[in-house]
């Protein structure tokens, strides 16, 4: 089986929140874009935290505007082997040296774990790093439909605070 890979981060000396996704879907890495499947509500989930309609950008504008907002993204499975893109699939993980990108970022307040699986992956590889807050969000995946998107968006406002 093909093994699938991250993104590149994006992140700057600017990245107050840092939003770590587990590893991109079918649709992310067709399209070589971060969150790219139309029902991911990741681009209204984080719209709606810094008061912009992202959904309405393109692509290069959403990221533009992220960085203008403190806003990094990566993930936290640097590559693994996973038919589809559900996250309960991946197997055989090598994770990204979160650690190491931290370290780079002194403006850094939060990391925000995108999902249950980025944050068992990524969590443990902060334990030392303790000089910003760790949050675990609710997926913005359209397989997590266990929540609806006003729920999904109470937990994401909770960013607002490391962005100010």
């Amino acid at each position: 089986m093909e093994r699938k890979a991250s993104f590149a981060p994006l992140a700057d000396h600017r990245t107050r929140v840092l939003i770590l996704g587990s590893l991109p879907g079918e649709a992310s890495l067709a399209a070589a874009q971060y969150y790219a499947h139309p029902r991911n509500q990741f681009w209204r989930l984080v719209g709606a935290v810094i008061n912009t309609d992202l959904v309405a950008l393109d692509y290069s504008a959403r990221l533009a505007s992220l960085r203008e907002h403190g806003i990094g993204l990566w993930d936290s499975i640097g590559s693994a082997t996973r038919p589809g893109s559900l996250d309960t699939a991946i197997r055989d993980v090598e994770a990204n040296p979160l650690a190491a990108l931290v370290a780079t970022l002194p403006a850094l307040r939060c990391v925000a774990f995108n999902g249950a699986k980025s944050a068992s992956i990524g969590a443990p590889l902060l334990v030392r790093a303790a000089d910003f807050a760790q949050l675990r969000l609710p997926s913005s995946s359209p397989a997590h439909a266990a929540l609806t998107f006003e729920a999904k968006l109470a937990e994401w406002m909770n960013l607002r605070k490391f962005l100010r």
